[in-house]
């Protein structure tokens, strides 16, 4: 860590908002030089913030990166999915004690699912508009309701709560993310001036599928569309290759993204009113979970493929009080968000973490934070990076030893798509350990060939691994194989190292 000289730094701010809209393409927005979409009021935000260049994913995808951010502590080395663990608690535990209030406004399905399902309990309220995805908010679909704003659309492969929810919507300002919005600003305009330490977590699913605006929004980017509008993207390798999708269907499922971001941005744009009438002593934070692969190298959703940049290079811009605006070329992660929030409100977890705090770095007193970072899905690539290079490696010769680490058994809730699938139950093959930095006994299940797992833990990689240096940004040129690889694996065997990563990783890695 370098230390920059400085002059006396601001107070530190007592009243933060923090915005997640989810699967935002930080190569898709203004303020990484895009103009493919419109997003005036990110832009607006990015002007005004500390803009990071290096920021990345940690723990993938959804409720993974939310335990990264609301936790603090990597959860893809140990499970897949999950909610709290006995041995840790969500940051708002520690900020309750410390008196702070704490806010939730979310359309985020998976917050209320089995495996999601006490991430929002810790708040000192909590608001959840309903409708999205796969929200069980509606039992049948609306007759009554023909043509706008719910334009004609294909419904999903498999039944989606959505396509039946989306029929009860009457107006753009009843879709989910504008509800969401709109409900954060009310209650920044309302609420907030009664609190003088105060979080704001607005958990936005949006720009996430299904890809479903109302007019101006359907029509901006694919005015020439006719007939069913296709807002449910296939999670696919070489959509195109195998002729999942044709380049017109393609070209208008990115579309579809495109009028879903825009429209969430006209509405983010109502948050940023709100927060400049409250006072310029609040500060905001703008990220996401990950990106989303809208055709780029012929991928599409979030499928079992390798952590490219469109996917795993991800947007932060911080506006902090007394902070210029500037660009920030530091390495971080989505762990290092909650560092920066217990530094903030003066609070310490009292289970291991992985973060490091950003304020000093904001405030502009060093130059780092850290070296280097992991990252990953569980079962899949792990990656390391760092100022040099991104090197993900896969397992070696045979996928497993592979294991699960989770007093609360749980995977991604797939119910509503395949009845009657549940992750399966700890077996005979189950023992209790403990996890880095705490007592508490943990059920680790271990799984081998034929067990059910996760979907995207299918066709595991083996012996694919993938190494691209910082002077090549978009990872054209492999430089696994090459002498530089012995270098990287000694890298990403002190990374996992440093965080006690359980044996099975080394070994399935092959860095024992």
């Amino acid at each position: 860590m370098e230390r920059r000289g400085g002059a006396e730094q601001p107070a530190r701010p007592e009243k933060v908002v923090v915005v997640l809209l989810d699967s935002l393409n930080r190569h898709l927005l203004g303020a990484w030089g895009s103009g493919e979409f419109d997003t005036p009021n990110l832009d607006r935000f990015a002007r005004g913030s500390v803009v990071f260049d290096r920021h990345h994913v940690g723990s993938l995808p959804c409720i993974p990166a939310r335990h990264d951010l609301l936790v603090g502590s990597l959860d893809f080395l140990w499970r897949p999915w999950g909610s709290i663990e006995v041995w840790e608690e969500s940051i708002t535990a520690s900020l309750r004690r410390a008196g702070v209030t704490t806010m939730l406004v979310t359309d985020h399905p998976h917050l209320f699912e089995t495996g999601g399902e006490n991430y929002h309990t810790g708040f000192t309220a909590w608001e959840y508009l309903r409708g999205s995805e796969n929200d069980p908010w509606r039992t049948h679909a609306d007759a009554t309701a023909v043509g706008a704003p719910a334009l004609p659309a294909r419904p999903a492969p498999i039944h989606r709560p959505y396509d039946d929810s989306r029929t009860w919507f009457r107006d753009e300002a009843d879709f989910p993310g504008p509800r969401t919005m709109r409900t954060a600003a009310e209650w920044l305009d309302v609420s907030a001036p009664h609190h003088d330490r105060f979080l704001l977590l607005i958990d936005e699913f949006d720009p996430h599928e299904p890809f479903d605006t109302p007019e101006p929004w359907a029509s901006m980017y694919d005015a020439d569309w006719e007939g069913e509008r296709l807002i449910w993207p296939p999670y696919a390798v070489g959509a195109l290759e195998r002729g999942i999708l044709t380049p017109r269907e393609a070209a208008h499922i990115r579309c579809n993204y495109g009028s879903k971001l825009s429209m969430i941005d006209h509405w983010f744009g109502q948050v940023l009113d709100a927060v400049d009438r409250l006072g310029d002593d609040v500060a905001v934070m703008v990220c996401t979970d990950h990106g989303l692969y809208l055709g780029e190298r012929d991928l599409f959703g979030k499928p079992g493929a390798p952590l490219w940049p469109e996917l795993a290079r991800i947007p932060l811009m911080v506006r902090w009080p007394g902070v210029e605006p500037r660009r920030e070329t530091a390495l971080t992660t989505t762990v290092d968000l909650h560092a920066t929030l217990c530094e903030v409100f003066g609070v310490t977890p009292e289970h291991r973490t992985h973060g490091r705090s950003l304020v000093d770095l904001i405030e502009g007193r060093v130059d780092s934070v850290r070296d280097h970072l992991l990252a990953g899905y569980w079962s899949r690539h792990v990656y390391v990076v760092d100022t040099d290079r991104t090197y993900g490696r896969s397992a070696v010769g045979d996928p497993f030893p592979l294991a699960m680490w989770s007093n609360r058994w749980s995977s991604m809730p797939i119910e509503h798509a395949v009845p009657g699938y549940r992750f399966p139950r700890p077996d005979g093959r189950a023992e209790l350990r403990a996890m880095p930095g705490s007592a508490v006994p943990v059920i680790r299940q271990p799984f081998v060939d034929g067990d059910l797992l996760p979907f995207w833990s299918h066709a595991m990689p083996v012996d694919d691994h993938h190494l691209h240096l910082a002077s090549d940004p978009e990872c054209l040129e492999d430089r696994a194989g090459t002498a530089l690889e012995a270098e990287a694996i000694d890298l990403l065997r002190h990374a996992l190292e440093q965080v006690e990563a359980p044996e099975e990783q080394f070994a399935r890695l092959g860095l024992r």
